[in-house]
């Protein structure tokens, strides 16, 4: 391990950091909520230790390896959500103990949005600001973005994207350069987190609000501001720019680069994936809402709405409610959230096993069927016009094995702790598929979850953020080898 260069980054991305913990400052200015001096005391803190770990190695010219790559990954995570967490534990408002913070840290950073805190509307603004922040800062990866200065100091990104680049192609950069790479998925990013702010106070919200809701609706996040969620504002025309800024944002990024710069929406339909995505969502929420209708649930028009919203809300991740589901149906209720074990496409900032996985899994599997019918025939797997290669179809079934034993031992670990099944299978899934409300006592927040269960989900999350194998090439032998 190269360990001048790694703390030479580590350090340059927590100096990053620490001035995102001023915007707060300024909101709790403004509102008078008396939050700042919890901030700046991070922001100090924050920034000092980065320069600790960068200035005695800043003359360090070295590259990235791979290796230095996940572990730098996998360690930045760690170590900003620990710094997150300061404005939790300063703070007069919220006093959360570190266990607690930290949860509360890394689940907005991750965009998982499962919360330890309750009573949002009597909390300072500035604590709720920060919160949503979180998630806007980890719904793009703070990597990618700083990756757009890295080769300027001398210190080389690409290790770094493929490292964090969610998806089963890793490879692939809309620009040759990855400095240009990370500016235009910045740029697609700020483009719809702007546009969703603007939607929700043209549609009825506070500008406040409107900030913090865009930032966890781009991130895929579920944050809040209030206890209600966006169900708060009882507004179907908010509902409405939510569902299609949240399908928007579950896309793959790239393709939104190359529709844009092609000045084409055909390419939306023309991708494999996209389709797929997209007919599930219709699919799922055709049958959400039918069944709430004829169940007698609602009538047909709140039918319409509020299951399509949860379909959309869950299938993609994002995890906000627009209404309380208690009286919904069981079978109807786990129907949807298994849907967030799909998630979305690959390239976005949505959770799940990603779209373009189970679609391969899905034609891999009818595949072996037309191979029992025709042995001798040469049956190639496609995507559009592409083969795809039998090494990424090895992957993929690989990542799926790995997935479905993690998500087992992680709930036999939270069952040990005492939790029941519905309350450890649930929160297992929400955390790992970065989903957020789960079932049972995590169906409104998980303030209640004893410490041991809440950081075993924290270790979920970071899994499902990091896409299982960045974090578990960590914990195997061959790594640490020279």
């Amino acid at each position: 391990m190269r360990l001048a260069i790694i703390c030479k980054v580590l350090g340059l991305l927590l100096m990053l950091f620490s001035f995102s913990l001023l915007p707060p400052v300024g909101v709790a200015l403004w509102y008078q909520d008396q939050g700042q001096w919890a901030f700046l005391l991070a922001f100090c803190m924050t920034l000092c230790t980065g320069l600790l770990l960068w200035y005695p190695v800043h003359d360090h010219r070295d590259d990235l390896r791979t290796r230095d790559g996940f572990l730098v990954t996998v360690l930045f995570w760690v170590v900003l959500a620990l710094f997150g967490a300061l404005p939790f534990i300063f703070s007069g408002a919220t006093e959360l103990s570190l266990g607690d913070a930290f949860f509360e840290s890394l689940s907005g950073l991750t965009t998982t949005g499962a919360s330890v805190l309750f009573q949002l509307d009597q909390l300072p603004r500035s604590i709720l600001y920060y919160r949503q922040q979180l998630h806007w800062l980890g719904g793009i990866g703070i990597i990618v973005i700083a990756v757009a200065v890295l080769p300027m100091l001398g210190v080389g990104g690409m290790q770094l994207y493929r490292s964090e680049a969610p998806g089963p192609v890793k490879d692939t950069k809309l620009t040759p350069r990855i400095t240009e790479t990370a500016k235009a998925l910045f740029v697609i990013y700020l483009s719809l987190t702007v546009a969703c702010g603007l939607a929700y106070w043209a549609g009825g919200m506070s500008l406040f609000d409107a900030v913090g809701h865009a930032y966890a609706t781009v991130a895929i996040g579920g944050f809040s501001t209030h206890d209600a969620s966006i169900g708060y504002y009882q507004s179907p025309l908010i509902l409405m720019i939510c569902m299609v800024f949240m399908i928007l944002s579950a896309m793959n990024f790239a393709l939104h680069f190359t529709a844009w710069h092609s000045r084409s929406l055909r390419l939306y339909l023309q991708d494999p994936e996209c389709r797929f995505y997209l007919a599930a969502l219709a699919i799922g929420a055709a049958f959400t809402a039918g069944y709430l209708y004829l169940s007698n649930a609602y009538g047909l028009a709140d039918s319409l709405l509020h299951g399509s919203f949860a379909l959309i809300a869950t299938f993609t991740t994002t995890g906000f409610i627009s209404t309380e589901h208690a009286a919904w149906p069981p079978f109807l209720l786990l129907f949807i959230f298994l849907t967030a074990l799909i998630g979305g496409c690959a390239g976005s900032t949505a959770g799940g096993l990603k779209v373009i996985r189970v679609l391969l899994i899905i034609r891999q599997g009818l595949r072996e069927i037309r191979r029992l019918i025709h042995p001798n025939a040469i049956q190639l797997l496609k995507l559009g016009t592409r083969t795809v290669p039998n090494r990424v179809v090895e992957a993929v079934w690989g990542f799926f094995a790995v997935y479905l034993v993690a998500y087992l031992m992680l709930c036999l670990l939270l069952l040990a702790t005492g939790l029941d099944f519905t309350t450890a299978f649930t929160a297992v899934g929400a955390c790992l598929n970065n989903l957020g409300p789960g079932m049972g006592e995590v169906a409104i927040h998980y303030g209640f979850l004893n410490p041991a269960a809440k950081w075993i989900l924290c270790f979920a999350m970071l899994l499902g953020r990091l896409e299982l194998f960045t974090l578990l090439v960590l914990f195997t032998p061959m790594f640490w080898r020279r």
